[in-house]
């Protein structure tokens, strides 16, 4: 069991950038992190994956998010610039353990934080 935290979030202007950070004791021990989005009345979609030594982006964020994680200090990352009004959403970490399948796919993932609220005003 593995508990994730997230922060970083906050209100930016669109354009702004914004650096959200994820706790997570064992995080070396999932093959896949990752974070994940709601706005209200939408699905959680999947923004980004780190995992099998390969990052995986949604088409919505390319060119503009980046993931990473350092194991050393157990954190995953997602630096964020150009944000958009659409980028607005709760944003969640997540841990995955097995390697096969899609790594944005909502349903796959094991662990989850509470999450930490994004948003970005036009």
């Amino acid at each position: 069991l593995v508990q994730l935290a997230e922060s970083g979030g906050g209100s930016v202007q669109t354009g702004g950038s914004l650096s959200l950070s994820c706790v997570g004791t064992n995080i070396h021990c999932f093959y896949f992190m990752a974070w994940f989005r709601q706005a209200p009345g939408k699905e959680r979609e999947g923004v980004a994956a780190i995992g099998g030594y390969e990052e995986y982006y949604a088409d919505s964020v390319k060119g503009r998010f980046t993931i990473s994680q350092d194991n050393d200090i157990h954190t995953l990352y997602l630096q964020m610039i150009s944000l958009k009004p659409e980028d607005s959403a709760m944003y969640f970490c997540a841990a995955r353990r097995s390697g096969f399948g899609y790594p944005l796919e909502v349903g796959t993932y094991d662990e989850w934080g509470q999450g930490t609220q994004v948003t970005v005003s036009s």
